[in-house]
């Protein structure tokens, strides 16, 4: 099996296989919130299922029917990774995640960049197709 291509800051350069990453590393800030209380066990399910739910849309995205069903799955995964975002935003706000897991905070900012590239890209080669 070939090893994924890293970029230099050592993140993968596949989309996907950083989606996986950011999916893991999701799952175990949800664990760690599970042991917070209350409020930070009720947050971890919400985002374990966001943050989870970014690479399977994306990953859906890939299989879509037509292009419009590529761009509705990847503007799904966009809104999932945004609520991830959010989440992670107020969790770390509240003290209920400290700064170990900053980088994984940064990663969800990265992702919502990515993601929403990706949905505007396509939007803008839909509107050209049409235009033609």
């Amino acid at each position: 099996m070939e090893t994924p291509k890293a970029t230099a800051s050592r993140k993968p350069f596949d989309i996907r296989e950083r989606l996986v990453d950011f999916a893991c590393e999701i799952v175990r800030a949800a664990q760690f919130l599970h042991t917070r209380g209350p409020i930070g066990r009720a947050l971890s399910f919400q985002i374990l299922a966001a943050g989870t739910s970014v690479g399977a849309n994306a990953q859906e995205a890939e299989g879509a029917s037509s292009h419009a069903d590529f761009i509705a799955k990847n503007r799904i995964a966009l809104k999932e990774a945004k609520e991830t975002r959010f989440r992670l935003r107020v969790c770390r706000r509240c003290d209920l995640l400290d700064a170990r897991l900053d980088a994984l905070l940064k990663e969800s900012e990265e992702l919502t960049l990515i993601l929403g590239a990706i949905v505007h890209t396509a939007v803008r080669n839909s509107s050209a197709k049409r235009r033609r």
